[in-house]
């Protein structure tokens, strides 16, 4: 099932879903057809895809938080490696990241953000690399939504932390006479911001899993290795530059001027 419209395909084999699909055809129309993701890049494969990648997720995080609850704290750690430790390893990483790029203070603000980036989307580009999935993180909308988040919680953050009027003030920059040519520039340069976000993830996880679906399907035997490596990399890479771009943007948002 690793092409667009393959779920459709299989569902279309019963007749229930058939039925279904003809009774609300007639009453909702084009409706319809977009509701159940059969135009564009929105199909069904990527939604359940999705809803896998954030499942496993919520289940990791269930699993780490457990582990806070025993009676040492989570301190000793098991002693096989299992999805606990996997996540506690990852969590702890992810805020060293976050805090070496932010600060104590604003690590403790944003790594929930951050972090929660960082594991759906590296598990999203991950899954497009097992036999029989998509990326969750190939298709504009999901992209598209993840980095609306990050553009509506930036400027959340930027007028929570200096008020509105200050924080629409630097749109027009540090000199009053250069405010016509500033303010242009300054909400090109932030919208640009999502778009800039949704695209790169998306054209670097289209080619990526491209190159790899066309050796493997090729060269089925050692010869996909190296891609299969490289796919590896690159996942994590989205992942990183992806969050890397995020605290940039919350820190722009809520610095301080010195005087």
């Amino acid at each position: 099932m690793g092409e667009h419209g393959t779920w459709l395909d299989f569902l279309n084999r019963f007749s229930w879903w058939q039925d279904l699909n003809h009774t609300a055809g007639e009453h909702l129309g084009r409706g319809w057809k977009f509701m159940m993701f059969q135009e564009s890049h929105f199909t069904l494969t990527h939604v359940l895809i999705t809803m896998i990648v954030l499942g496993f997720v919520i289940f990791g995080a269930m699993k780490f938080r457990a582990g806070l609850a025993t009676a040492d704290g989570g301190m000793v750690p098991p002693r096989r490696m299992n999805i606990r430790n996997f996540f506690e390893m990852m969590t702890e990483g992810v805020y060293g990241m976050v805090e070496g790029a932010m600060g104590e203070h604003n690590a403790k603000r944003f790594f929930p953000l951050v972090g929660t980036l960082w594991f759906f989307i590296l598990f999203g580009n991950l899954i497009g690399l097992l036999p029989g999935f998509v990326s969750s993180n190939d298709t504009v909308k999901t992209n598209l939504a993840l980095a609306g988040v990050v553009f509506v919680l930036t400027h959340y953050y930027g007028i929570k932390e200096h008020g509105v009027g200050a924080y629409l003030k630097h749109f027009a920059g540090p000199v009053p006479a250069l405010a016509p040519l500033m303010v242009p520039i300054e909400l090109v340069s932030h919208i640009a911001r999502p778009l800039s976000l949704t695209f790169r993830l998306l054209g670097n996880m289209v080619a990526d899993h491209k190159v790899l679906f066309t050796f493997t399907t090729l060269f089925p035997f050692l010869v996909p290795l190296p891609f299969y490596l490289l796919g590896l990399l690159v996942c994590l890479v989205q992942a990183l530059v992806f969050c890397t771009l995020t605290m940039v943007y919350l820190g722009m948002a809520v610095e301080h001027e010195e005087h």
